[in-house]
């Protein structure tokens, strides 16, 4: 049975999802990534990007993800579409990981952006990596190197922060510094060791 023991990882853009994934990784917590999942599946369906959005959105075989977005984001009807195209697809894939996953009977995370937006899990408990908005639009910005009013167009694109943290089981909060991060990764995996047995090996 799918998503039995799945905790949902999720949080805003910019936020530091990605590293908070890669801090409980290496605390020995198993991770699904929607990402890495969606990024596969959207290079495989470049012909349908091509022939839906143009082939300008194709390089080298694979999807021009940063074009495209630019496009997406701007246009609520268009990305209504490729989600409503690519979604189903998605949670295919990640539905096979997470029955595979289960059959261990001990908890692990599926990163997923969207979780509280799309509704479309049956996952009972999820985390959120919290980091307030005025810092998430900072980070953001300086990560990409968009402007202001794109950064803020991306980031409200998704549910607020702060609704994601009053949905949230757990909260990791990063808005401090890589070790207040690192405490706060290693205090969520003590957290799950004390609720559920070690695994069977």
């Amino acid at each position: 049975m799918a998503f039995e023991y799945a905790i949902a990882l999720t949080g805003g853009i910019a936020t530091g999802k990605s590293t908070v994934a890669s801090l409980l990784g290496l605390n020995g917590l198993r991770i699904i990534d929607a990402d890495t999942i969606s990024h596969r599946i959207l290079d495989e369906n470049a012909p349908w990007i091509s022939e839906r959005f143009g082939s300008e959105f194709i390089k080298n075989g694979k999807v021009d993800r940063p074009a495209l977005g630019k496009v997406i984001f701007a246009d609520p009807a268009s990305k209504k579409e490729l989600e409503a195209f690519l979604h189903p697809k998605i949670r295919s894939a990640i539905e096979e990981q997470s029955e595979k996953q289960d059959a261990l009977n001990y908890p692990y995370l599926i990163d997923i952006p969207l979780f509280f937006e799309t509704a479309s899990y049956p996952i009972k408990n999820s985390v959120v990596v919290y980091t307030p908005k005025t810092l998430q639009l900072e980070r953001f910005m300086k990560r990409n190197g968009f402007s202001e009013e794109e950064s803020l167009r991306r980031i409200e694109s998704q549910m607020d922060i702060e609704e994601k943290k009053a949905r949230a089981t757990w909260v990791i909060d990063n808005s401090s510094n890589l070790k207040h991060l690192q405490n706060e990764c290693e205090r969520f995996v003590e957290t799950i060791k004390g609720l559920y047995p070690a695994p069977k090996v």
